[in-house]
């Protein structure tokens, strides 16, 4: 079942793809090539260097936050880099040229601040500012937020809950004649910079997505031959197929396409470990033993 929603959303995703890039099958340089003309030379150059400075299980996520730029770019114009902003926020030029995510997004990249950033703005464009943000982890609908002053009942009032994100509540008479406001679930919708970056990043897949002027190539590093042998005999035990997870893994690539076919974020919640430790092998890390001590503990 769990293998069946991950092809539903695979399939999802070339098609908002399609529609927004016009690639199916998207790949980093057919991204590339549609970045450049829009975002420009320079611009281009500063994403993919970012990108390049990720690692190698984080370059995907990179890659998608570039193709909501690509398309936010189009929806807003070019101008909307060098548009100067009030307090403490620069124009999303000065923050590409830092490379620093500012407030409030100091949870995320670069990339992806600046991605989110034209998300929202979009969002903004199209449907009006947001008065107010609801968590939809509770999906408690009822008066979620303060009113603004002057709503009347039946009035549809715009709330943001995530990046792109917008949904509807409906301003409402309660018993008490208070008025209150129910969240509009139907609504729930999100801009198209938005649906680039979710799109991309789940029909591209987690790679391996080369990149112009890498050299050596970080994917043909060799891994760990200890390591590899416990990740697959995991693997292998929790119900991975010798399909999925290839012939071999001698080298980073090998263990990238691997983690993609494997589909992990939709089996059971122990295949996090699994995660954990495949991806310190493809990156290196020194937090390697550990990531296999804690999935032999587990």
């Amino acid at each position: 079942m769990r293998q069946a929603h991950a092809e539903d959303a695979r399939t999802e995703a070339r098609r908002i793809v399609r529609n927004l890039l016009g690639e199916e099958r998207p790949t980093a340089d057919t991204l590339i090539a549609a970045t450049r003309p829009v975002l420009g030379d320079d611009r281009t150059e500063r994403c993919l260097g970012l990108a390049l400075g990720a690692s190698l299980t984080r370059r995907s996520s990179e890659l998608a936050a570039v193709a909501a730029l690509l398309v936010g770019t189009r929806e807003l114009g070019a101008s909307w880099w060098g548009r100067p902003r009030g307090g403490k926020l620069p124009a999303p030029d000065e923050a590409l040229g830092s490379a620093v995510a500012i407030e409030p997004w100091t949870d995320l990249t670069a990339l992806e601040m600046l991605a989110a950033w034209i998300a929202d703005d979009a969002a903004d464009e199209l449907w009006g500012r947001p008065v107010a943000e609801v968590d939809l982890n509770s999906w408690q609908a009822e008066d979620r937020f303060v009113l603004p002053t002057g709503v009347k009942p039946g009035q549809r009032l715009v709330v943001h809950f995530d990046a792109g994100g917008r949904l509807d509540a409906v301003v409402t008479r309660r018993q008490d004649d208070e008025l209150g406001s129910n969240l509009d679930f139907h609504s729930l919708r999100y801009s198209r910079p938005a649906e680039a970056q979710w799109s991309w990043g789940v029909a591209a897949g987690l790679g391996p997505h080369r990149l112009p002027g890498e050299d050596p190539d970080p994917y043909a590093r060799e891994v760990a031959s200890a390591a590899v042998g416990v990740l697959r005999a995991w693997a292998i035990r929790h119900g991975a197929t010798h399909e999925q997870l290839g012939e071999r893994w001698q080298t980073a690539g090998d263990v990238v396409a691997a983690i993609e076919r494997v589909d992990w974020m939709w089996r059971s919640g122990e295949w996090f470990g699994w995660w954990r430790g495949a991806s310190a092998l493809v990156d290196d890390s020194a937090y390697l033993p550990y990531r296999l001590e804690e999935l032999a503990a587990g």
